[in-house]
């Protein structure tokens, strides 16, 4: 099997990471600590980062080519950002 590395991989790792620091220092939202509300926005991170690891095992499925791969997980991912911040 061979080790591919995509932006899906980075963005699958950054949600892992977010989730473990949350559950260790706490959700802090302009200062003010959220104390019942870590665990809550921990498992939401964890549960972000298992949507965007299937959606990288589905892309890798569909797009053999690395190069073609990267294109359109950088563009799922820019179009993702898009929506979010019309929506926010």
């Amino acid at each position: 099997m061979k080790l591919r590395i995509t932006p899906l991989n980075f963005a699958t790792t950054f949600f892992i990471v977010a989730a473990v620091y949350i559950w260790i220092y706490g959700a802090h939202i302009a200062g003010r600590p959220l104390e019942t509300w870590s665990t809550t926005i921990g498992w939401i991170f964890l549960l972000f980062a298992a949507v965007v690891f299937f959606l990288d095992l589905i892309f890798r499925n569909f797009f053999a080519e690395l190069k073609k791969l990267w294109i359109v997980e950088l563009c799922f991912i820019a179009l993702v950002t898009v929506i979010f911040l019309l929506v926010k």
